[in-house]
């Protein structure tokens, strides 16, 4: 292909009475990747009176540089349609040829006199304009010229998949239409093409409707905890506005309205269409909410595809999301009307009643022409012909529905949940990451139809978003477009180093690449060493106590801590502040000692592994900081074998809360000590008064402060089991999360 690349570009030069410039090996650095590059001495300039050469499908993209260039140069370009193969000196010709309209592929060739775009598309066009302006440079890009000048190159390049999108949650927080615009932006200029945007929720409903005004008059609107109002949303004309301007940036925005589930904010509008038909709020909280959509009301799928009616007036796209997700099943199970559909229609359970009821919408969508896509639940109870699955649960979902026939959009949690820290899913892990699973057969990866980040916005308002998406979107937009065997990670990150100058230009905000320092621990000679090393250069690295954070004093090199110690790192880099960076460390009898896990651990929450609860190390607030381990339904039992009859004098054990997530404190911890016989006898029960209903992220310390003697200890955390009634998710198998047994 190289050489193929180099005869055709020297044809064209020789051809033009050019010569043929030197070959060199270093190339500009572009994302993503192109498929095939080769870059030659030399560049090719031109000053303000430059021409843009257009046939008659490049028109647009041919008003689209003009526009750019006339930005940043003073001056817009004249732009001429011609018939002839042979642009003009100093000119730019965009050509798209006869081929696959819906090609995204395009080259390019920096010629000594001119510069030519060819493509089977406008989108392919549009995509080498983007290339176009990488090669121009960041000091171009935001501070223009006279002269634009670009590198003697050629580039051939097509993207792996079709669809390489981003899903903004306006929900949770809501983003000005110019934000949005921005994002679209951003998205075409590394080469995506998909904006998901995610419109309706639990905590607000954002999407003007005609028919239904109390959508936007109640459901758009929230009450905080603080008593202040939070809301808004978009009309009818901003988001016509919205997608017009998407469509000239070739970005496809695919709508997401949620069903049934996630619908409280409709249902404090419209409060027959839920099972209790009473008055509800709309949430404040974040979480999964018992109420929603009544499947076994006729008005509530009359009331749904009324919306989907004015919903595919707005948005062309061939798909509008449905969400489908986390949608407890609780109150189907008490309520008349869903119990007498499930008999009616013959039904197994309620979730063949959410099978019915996604293909009920399913049909009403095809009958449209559109396709329905929803989340990887819409499988239980079986899927409906013809709809598309977003995996989102991992990649099983995905592979399942690729078995089975179905599209498949991936984004897992794993590697593109940008809401996620850096701790969970850092640059590298987003590059290492494949939308086609290695299980799945040849013939089917055509079912797979790229991938998505996820921005959820829960604990993210619109200044803060940035930061979550750069540089880890720059990341997900090479592996989305280029081929796994051309991608390497070293090489990537030269070229993200460079990139940021861009993203400068851009005016992106962009945050870190990964978590700036990994914090060690080791066991040391009557205390713990604790050592902060740098994951960036350059990084200045600060700490302080966690009791007196503004105390912040130079981190030097490992601290020795003898006893127990919380404290704060902080972190600097490229004039950035990664914020607080929290670690604690506790050295105590029950350290270097035999132990006995009698229970098995989740492999999501290990701790650290098999001596998570005595290896000195405390958890933070974080409960998927890697230092807590946690199991369901069962409870936590570990024994300590302390070799010895030894006085202790006292015990701490630290546990977790956060109802939301399905975490509970135990009902109670019961402690065992056993004596050089073996002969065991129960020293405590260690109780709290904390409620299950508690809100908020939390860590209660169990402790017991009484001497005893002990040749061995046993923890027995006794967890609650299942939810209870009253939460959102009823009789779900609870969470037991525990960082450290300390002896003291």
């Amino acid at each position: 292909m190289k050489k193929y690349l180099i005869y055709a570009l020297a044809l064209v030069w020789m051809g033009c009475g050019s010569g043929m410039p030197d070959h060199i090996e270093e190339c500009p650095s572009i994302i993503p990747q192109p498929s095939q590059m080769m870059c030659f001495d030399g560049s090719w300039s031109s000053e303000a009176g430059m021409t843009i050469e257009v046939n008659e499908r490049s028109k647009e993209e041919g008003e689209w540089l003009a526009d750019w260039l006339d930005k940043r140069m003073g001056a817009r370009p004249e732009i001429l349609q011609k018939r002839s193969k042979a642009p003009g000196k100093g000119n730019i010709y965009l050509n798209v040829i006869k081929g696959d309209t819906t090609s995204e592929g395009y080259t390019i060739q920096v010629h000594p006199d001119f510069v030519w775009i060819t493509a089977e598309s406008g989108h392919g066009i549009f995509n080498g304009l983007q290339t176009l302006r990488q090669l121009a440079g960041a000091e171009f890009e935001v501070r223009g010229g006279s002269t634009l000048t670009l590198p003697f190159i050629m580039i051939e390049d097509h993207p792996q998949f079709g669809h390489r999108g981003m899903l903004l949650d306006c929900c949770r927080h809501f983003m000005e239409p110019e934000f949005v615009k921005r994002y679209i932006d951003l998205l075409a200029f590394h080469k995506m093409n998909t904006l998901h945007w995610h419109l309706t929720e639990d905590q607000g409903w954002r999407i003007a409707i005609e028919k239904y005004p109390l959508l936007t008059e109640i459901g758009a609107w929230r009450t905080e905890e603080d008593g202040s109002r939070y809301g808004g949303f978009y009309s009818r004309s901003e988001m016509e506005d919205i997608v017009a301007y998407a469509k000239r940036q070739h970005i496809t925005i695919i709508p997401e309205i949620e069903m049934p589930g996630h619908s409280v904010a409709a249902l404090a509008a419209y409060p027959e269409l839920s099972c209790r038909q009473v008055p509800v709020e709309v949430e404040h909280e974040w979480g999964v909410f018992k109420d929603i959509y009544c499947a076994g009301n006729d008005s509530t799928l009359a009331f749904l595809k009324d919306v989907l009616l004015e919903v595919m007036e707005i948005f062309p796209s061939e798909y509008i999301h449905i969400g489908g997700d986390e949608a407890p099943k609780f109150r189907w199970e008490h309520c008349d009307k869903c119990q007498q559909r499930i008999q009616t229609m013959g039904l197994a359970d309620e979730h063949e009643l959410q099978s019915w009821f996604i293909g009920e919408i399913n049909t009403f969508l095809q009958q449209h022409g559109r396709q329905l896509i929803g989340w990887d639940e819409i499988l239980e109870g079986g899927l409906p012909k013809g709809t598309a699955v977003q995996s989102w649960r991992g990649m099983d979902g995905g592979m399942q529905a690729a078995l089975s026939g179905h599209a498949v959009v991936m984004s897992p949690t794993s590697h593109c949940y940008f809401d996620y820290g850096l701790d969970a899913t850092d640059v590298e892990e987003v590059y290492g990451f494949d939308p086609i699973p290695a299980e799945l057969p040849d013939s089917l990866h055509r079912w797979i139809l790229g991938g998505e980040c996820n921005m959820w916005t829960e604990h993210a308002p619109q200044e803060t978003v940035d930061s979550k998406v750069f540089p880890r979107m720059v990341a997900l937009s090479e592996v989305l477009w280029s081929y796994p065997e051309s991608r390497n990670y070293g090489e990537f990150h030269r070229r993200l180093t460079d990139h940021y100058s861009m993203l400068d230009a851009l005016g992106v905000d962009y945050g870190f690449e990964c978590v700036p320092i990994q914090i060690n621990a080791r066991t040391g000679s009557g205390g713990m060493d604790v050592e902060a090393v740098a994951q960036l250069d350059p990084v200045s690295i600060g700490w302080s106590s966690a009791a007196m954070p503004e105390e912040v004093m130079d981190y030097l090199g490992p601290l020795h801590i003898t006893g127990r110690q919380e404290m704060v790192f902080h972190t600097q880099w490229k004039g950035k502040t990664y914020g607080d960076i929290p670690f604690g460390v506790c050295f105590h009898r029950g350290i270097n000692h035999d132990f006995k896990l009698n229970y098995a651990y989740s492999p999501f929450y290990t701790g650290g592994g098999d001596s998570a609860l005595v290896d000195g190390i405390l958890g933070t607030t974080n409960f998927r900081d890697g230092h807590w381990q946690a199991l369901q339904f069962e409870n936590m039992d570990i024994e300590i074998d302390l070799g010895a009859e030894t006085e202790l004098n006292g015990i701490a054990t630290r546990f977790y809360q956060y109802n939301n997530a399905w975490i509970f404190l135990p009902t109670e911890v019961v402690i065992s000590a056993a004596n050089a016989a073996g002969e065991w006898t129960e020293v405590a029960r260690l109780k709290h008064t904390i409620p299950l209903e508690e809100k908020g992220q939390f860590i209660h310390e169990f402790t017991l402060d009484r001497a005893f003697t002990a040749s061995k200890i046993r923890m027995e955390a006794i967890n609650i089991g299942k939810n209870p009634d009253w939460h959102d998710s009823p009789g779900e198998p609870s969470w037991l999360f525990c960082d450290e047994l300390i002896l003291k």
